[in-house]
């Protein structure tokens, strides 16, 4: 049994979500709990919000059967790139920047241990 969470539009760009949800692939649910809670980055508080609404998902998807969080590991964890904002910064010689303010959408899948 498994289940999924989607976070969308998430206003950290992919790369640097990435660098995150690498650490947590694979890794049992107690872990990469406590992995996300102790990360330095900006990135894990939405990695951490996520990955607790997909177990969340997951024992409200079978109210009989008892789940405990031990009991799961981190399926897929995955980044796809969001829509990009362009906004324009002014330069020397009436030049102008293009700034680019990049988003993600987080997809993280949480199964039972077999």
């Amino acid at each position: 049994m498994e289940a999924r969470a989607v976070n969308r539009f998430i206003e950290s760009s992919p790369r640097k979500m990435r660098l995150v949800i690498d650490l947590i692939r694979g890794a049992s649910v107690d872990k990469a709990l406590e992995i996300l809670h102790f990360s330095p980055k900006h990135s894990s508080k939405n990695a951490e919000k996520t990955l607790r609404s997909a177990v969340s998902n997951l024992i409200n998807k079978d109210d009989a059967a008892r789940v405990e969080p031990s009991e799961l590991f981190v399926k897929e964890a995955f980044v796809n790139v969001g829509p990009t904002l362009k906004r324009i910064s002014p330069a020397p010689m009436g030049r102008a920047y293009k700034i680019r303010k990049r988003s993600c959408h987080l997809t993280i899948v949480v199964a039972k241990k077999v």
